[in-house]
């Protein structure tokens, strides 16, 4: 039983992986529209608009709001400053640097799960672990080595390595804050309090709301990443993140690059440059090897509580 929810909680990472990387498409589209932390609220009080009566038609639900609610303002806080942090690096930094800093997100996470799980990490583990970034990057870098020679951080890079740390933090508090909560009520309350902490900060930084120039096809954009990108890949990160561990789901990311280019050679009509091939293959091979890695270790763990 519990090899099949394993198997399912996997299919599920894949699926929440797809509908990020579409999420980058769509989120291109809206660039330059609304500024991103207003498009970012915007996304989390959609979600959470749509899940409201889910929640507030059904009376044990709706108690649990008020127990559940000061757990998912902290693990919120985490995934509010992650977007902060990006935001906030771009006036300083490129988008390839933030992307390369990224596939640093599953090595950090598995490091914290060591120190605070105590999940063990060999050194051919962590090796893996920056061979799927050296994958990931290749893609970003579109396989040009002046691009990936000349990468070195500054100010911004600096602001969103905090926001990369504040990513596995995220991840980490999802499974530790965890109570055997309805998973519903968790990414509803992990919603609000997403919104009330972008809220602050559109405040605190003084930028208008501008959702009335959200109008045609972009409505349509903006519906994906509310649903899509934000609503669902909430609840399947936050119901994997239980089941699999940090560590697991997050290795998943190495995969996000590949699958933005296979989105946009489906959709766009963007071919995949050949340059771009081996880092495709390698960021796929290490993924696969981490969560082999992870399996053994788990099934090694039982034999020795049996």
């Amino acid at each position: 039983m519990l090899k099949v929810q394993n198997v399912k909680s996997h299919l599920l990472v894949i699926l929440a992986t797809i509908l990020v990387a579409g999420s980058f498409l769509a989120s291109e589209k809206l660039a330059g529209i609304i500024n991103p932390i207003s498009l970012t609220l915007l996304r989390f009080i959609g979600a959470g608009l749509i899940l409201s009566p889910i929640i507030f038609s059904n009376p044990r639900w709706r108690r649990e709001v008020l127990t559940t609610l000061p757990r998912a303002m902290i693990i919120s806080l985490f995934f509010s400053v992650f977007f902060i942090c990006f935001f906030e690096s771009l006036n300083t930094t490129t988008a390839l640097n933030t992307g390369a800093l990224y596939t640093l997100v599953p090595l950090i996470t598995a490091l914290l799960c060591m120190l605070i799980f105590g999940e063990g990490m060999a050194i051919k583990q962590i090796a893996v672990y920056l061979l799927g970034a050296a994958g990931t990057s290749w893609v970003i870098f579109n396989g040009q080595f002046n691009l990936l020679l000349s990468f070195s951080l500054n100010k911004g890079d600096l602001i969103f390595m905090v926001g990369t740390f504040s990513m596995c933090c995220y991840s980490i508090t999802m499974k530790l804050l965890y109570r055997n909560d309805e998973m519903v009520v968790l990414v509803f309350c992990t919603l609000v309090g997403g919104s009330l902490w972008m809220a602050l900060a559109l405040l605190f930084s003084g930028q208008p709301l501008q959702w009335d120039l959200l109008q045609g096809e972009l409505v349509y954009y903006m519906a994906y990443l509310v649903i899509g990108a934000t609503l669902a890949t909430v609840y399947i990160y936050q119901k994997t993140t239980v089941v699999l561990g940090p560590s697991r789901v997050n290795a998943y990311i190495y995969l996000t690059p590949a699958l933005v280019a296979v989105l946009l050679l489906l959709i766009d009509g963007v071919s995949i440059p050949m340059a771009v091939a081996p880092g495709i293959l390698i960021s796929s091979i290490a993924t696969v090897i981490l969560q082999k890695n992870h399996s053994q270790e788990k099934t090694a763990i039982t034999a020795k509580k049996t």
